[in-house]
């Protein structure tokens, strides 16, 4: 039962989509099991970039099969769109590759309408929504309101239920927010095509992911978004509506508690967060233009969902604890090193200052006012001026580089196996 997950560890855009796309060479089945298009994946392969936000990005490799899993929201228009680019980039898309729980709830352009407009009443208080629709999609989950996919498979039900969802949805965006209502029969004519290319592909997704588990098929569990950004676990208020842990993977999928052979966390040389809350290693001025783009950086720190520039930091070693111990990390695949070349020092936040106190850990559940608290305690490592981007042993790493990676794996308990020095598929290091 090889059971393998995939898992960002800071606030999200580590860099999972190289990593899936690595580990999915030897994969059968790759699954995602939660968030919605509020997420984004980038894969470089040569000259041809994917940039996805539903499918995985193991669906690249002709030999694995996508699923979707029921603790996803999913937008099918984004779907629809991702079909296409994947099939004009030569990609196989059919019901055999590609499955669909039933179980999916449905985004509509009501949830997205209702998303801004909640971020608009907000003020200052906003969150940072990417404005996709996912908290109201998850809040209609929550209610027992939702459309589930499945609903697709008898027209006439799901005609009644679209348009019992949009009268519903038209009386809070009119009444409540004072906006215009949306056109039910539009919306009605739009899904139920959304409906048709939906049908081939829907499931019982979960009982056919355990079935290949129990042949010993292989299968990778990917997470969106990261552990700091968990509904439960994360720094709360400022998170995303879904489980981001690896907990997640079982509901999320319709598994049984099982095995599992391995936990990947995924982490960035730095540190880096798309929306609001606190962030203890934040820079601004010229440090911050050189993480984001302005460098050796050839990644440019700018969400592939959003376009917003990301806020950057150092990396925060007390929150990549907290990730091992929430996920139980196995491994951790390092990205982005390449980005710190040209520095003639690092710094690291090796600890927190809180009420004179200096934390090592922190047992905050995801308090975020307690996070607002700390201030970093930063250890200093040499930096490197080579240029990483050519290195593909570790070996050719500078001992500077190589003392910044294992200072990193001692301080977090885990073993770095990868680390990536540029964005295309092959600038890979893998240490036995």
């Amino acid at each position: 039962m090889p059971l393998d997950i995939v898992i960002g560890t800071q606030w999200g855009d580590e860099g999972k989509g190289r990593v899936v796309d690595l580990l999915s060479r030897d994969s059968h089945l790759v699954a995602r099991y939660n968030g919605g298009d509020n997420a984004g994946h980038t894969v470089i392969v040569g000259r041809q970039t994917y940039k996805l936000h539903l499918i995985p990005s193991g669906i690249i490799h002709p030999h694995t099969t996508a699923v979707l899993g029921s603790g996803m929201v999913l937008n099918p228009q984004t779907l629809s769109e991702e079909m296409e680019m994947l099939r004009a980039a030569g990609v196989e898309i059919n019901p055999d590759r590609l499955w669909i729980s039933d179980a999916v709830q449905l985004i509509t352009p009501a949830h997205r309408l209702l998303d801004r407009a909640q971020e608009a009443a907000k003020g200052k208080g906003q969150i940072g929504t990417t404005g996709r629709g996912i908290g109201p999609a998850y809040v209609d989950k929550a209610a027992r309101r939702g459309l589930r996919a499945g609903e697709a498979l008898d027209p006439d039900h799901f005609a009644g239920r679209v348009r019992e969802h949009f009268e519903e949805a038209n009386r809070l965006i009119t009444g409540l927010y004072q906006q215009p209502g949306l056109d039910v029969d539009a919306m009605i004519e739009e899904f139920m095509a959304y409906a048709a290319l939906m049908r081939p592909f829907l499931r019982r997704s979960g009982p056919r992911v355990q079935a290949a588990l129990d042949a010993g098929q292989t299968v990778l569990a990917e997470g969106a978004q990261g552990t700091l950004l968990d509904v439960e676990q994360g720094t709360y208020p400022f998170v995303t509506s879904s489980t981001t842990t690896s907990a997640g993977v079982f509901s999320g999928l319709g598994l049984g508690v099982q095995p599992v052979r391995r936990v990947v966390g995924v982490v960035k040389a730095f540190q880096t967060r798309v929306g609001a809350g606190p962030f203890p290693t934040e820079l601004d001025g010229e440090m911050a233009l050189f993480l984001r783009g302005t460098g050796a950086n050839t990644w440019d720190e700018y969400g592939t969902t959003t376009g917003r520039p990301r806020r950057v930091g150092w990396l925060d070693l007390v929150l990549l604890r907290y990730a091992r111990e929430i996920n139980g990390l196995t491994e951790l695949f390092l990205t982005k090193l390449d980005v710190l070349s040209g520095l003639n020092e690092i710094p690291v936040c090796a600890a927190y200052r809180r009420a004179s106190q200096t934390l090592s850990s922190l047992d905050f559940s995801g308090d975020s006012r307690l996070l607002a608290q700390c201030e970093p305690v930063y250890q200093t490592l040499p930096g490197w001026q080579e240029d990483l981007r050519a290195c593909r042993s570790w070996d050719e790493l500078p001992a500077a580089a190589q003392d910044y990676v294992r200072f990193i794996e001692e301080q977090a308990g885990v073993p770095v196996k990868y680390i990536s020095v540029g964005p295309e598929r092959s600038a890979l290091i893998e240490r036995s």
